[in-house]
Formats: C-alpha cells, sequence, structure tokens
C-alpha cells in the first residue's frame, strides 16, 4: 500500500530521472540516453554522471552532453531570421515603418530580437523569449563574434584591410576588427566585396568603420551571429533553431555566466 510519500511510509524519491530528461529534451530515446550516461558523457552541474538512477530538477539542475548544452525547458524558442533591407529591429515602430512583428505575429510564443540591425542592413536576427541568454549573446564584454559581407564603393587594398585589423579611432573610441579580408574586386574599380568578423555592439560600427579608411558602405549582411550562420535561409525567412545550434548557444552562455561569477567571487 502507498501513501502520498511512497511505499511503506518512506519518503517519495525527489526529481525526474536523468535519462527521461534527456529524452523529454530530445538528446535520444531513453534506452539510448542511459547509454550516455553510463558512457560518462553526461554532465549534470558540470559534474559527470554515470548513474542511471540519478535523479535531477529540470527548473534548476544544468545538463551538458558531450559537453554540450541541452536546454530542458520546453516554452524555450529560438529563431533564426534573414531581416530584409528597409525593416527596423524592433517589435512596434512608433514612426510606422516595417517592424520585426510581421515575422513574429504568426507565433504562439511572445519573442524578442537579440541585438539590433539598422534598417538598411539585411542578413542574421536572433530572436527569442530566453531572456539570460539574450543579455549574454547581446553584451558585448562577453565577446560574441558577428560576420558581415560588405560591398564598398572604390578598390580596397590588403594596406586598408591591414588598417581595419591594427585599429582605427572613432569618435566614439578605437576600434579594431578580429578579422578582416578582401573577398572581390569588381573589374572597373567602382566597387569591392569585403568580409569583417568583429564582437563590437556598438551601433551601425561595420559602417563607420569602413567610412573611416574611405569606402562608404553600399550594402551590408550579417552572415553569422556566434555560431550560427544564414546558410541557404533567403531574405524574409524566419526559421526555429536546430537542437544543435540552441546546444551551442547555450554552452556559450553558460560559460559566458560561469566566467562572470568566477569573477565575481
Amino acid at each position: 500500500m502507498t501513501d502520498a510519500t511512497g511505499w511503506g511510509g518512506e519518503p517519495a524519491p525527489e526529481g525526474v530521472r536523468l535519462q527521461k530528461v534527456l529524452a523529454a529534451a530530445g538528446v535520444a530515446s531513453r534506452r539510448v540516453s542511459e547509454q550516455y550516461i553510463a558512457e560518462g558523457r553526461v554532465e549534470v552541474n558540470g559534474e559527470i554522471v554515470t548513474e542511471l538512477g540519478r535523479r535531477i530538477d529540470p527548473e534548476t539542475d544544468l545538463v551538458a552532453v558531450d559537453g554540450v548544452a541541452v536546454q530542458l525547458d520546453p516554452a524555450k524558442r529560438y529563431y533564426m531570421l534573414n531581416k530584409p533591407r528597409g525593416v527596423v529591429s524592433s517589435m512596434r515602430d512608433e514612426q510606422g515603418r516595417p517592424d520585426l512583428t510581421r515575422f513574429t505575429d504568426g507565433l504562439e510564443e511572445r519573442v524578442f530580437n537579440v541585438g539590433r540591425l539598422d534598417a538598411e542592413t539585411s542578413g542574421l536576427l536572433l530572436l527569442t523569449n530566453d531572456g539570460d541568454l539574450a543579455h549574454v549573446l547581446a553584451h558585448p564584454s562577453f565577446g560574441v563574434s558577428k560576420t558581415y559581407i560588405a560591398k564598398v564603393t572604390g578598390r580596397v587594398t590588403p594596406q586598408v584591410i591591414q588598417q581595419l585589423k591594427n585599429g582605427i579611432e572613432l569618435d566614439d573610441g578605437p576600434i579594431k576588427a578580429d578579422k578582416a579580408r578582401i573577398l572581390q574586386q569588381q573589374g572597373d574599380d567602382r566597387h569591392s566585396m569585403v568580409e569583417l568578423t568583429l564582437h563590437s555592439g556598438r551601433n551601425r560600427i561595420v559602417r563607420r568603420m569602413l567610412d573611416a579608411v574611405g569606402h562608404p558602405v553600399v550594402d551590408l549582411v550579417r552572415r553569422s551571429f556566434g555560431p550560427l550562420n544564414l546558410g541557404t535561409l533567403r531574405s524574409g525567412q524566419m526559421r526555429e533553431l536546430t537542437k544543435e545550434e540552441r546546444g551551442q548557444l547555450l554552452t556559450i552562455s553558460r560559460a559566458a555566466e560561469a566566467d562572470r561569477e568566477g569573477g565575481e567571487s
């Protein structure tokens, strides 16, 4: 006979079995999840777990498989949008310009954009309802890199590329690209295609950098954001992130939070 506390008056075990949690999170079937645990591939709160009877609290415990974080909250959503030119990075534009609601109105959950792209810049924009992750990814101190492809006026030389990597002085302070390279020169020297990677979150930073070295931007696209890449996603299209992409973002977020807490202690 059982009561509210369990068999024979013994307290009922707390939490949910780890393999059940992994299966519910879409990592693998329960049987395969048990294999992962037995092989030492699963961590709970930074410690490897090999006991199949381990129970956890999905709301508070942090789980990773093969070093990649697992999102246990089914209510969290993550979307990649290829934002077109002419759309402002806002959920409601007071001036009545086209905004992000045209892409999010059909979603069941309320999401918001992580960082911004100016209206005339197209490309990768992350939308989510995960506030903790959004804070880490948007804050420049955490160093999440972004890669842009810019069509600029004039013929860009290797010396200009080196200048961008060495650093230049802008009105709001110095800035340098983490990486920079020439992708293509037009035959008539009127335009060049360049790729820049940087982790700054400053307003219109790529346009201002290229302006400062004498090559104003004609067209600008953000191709990647941290581990995310636009790939073949067409302008105006949106999709949910894959399980692997979610894991990569969560891994970055947790590592940044751990570094921050370590610095405060």
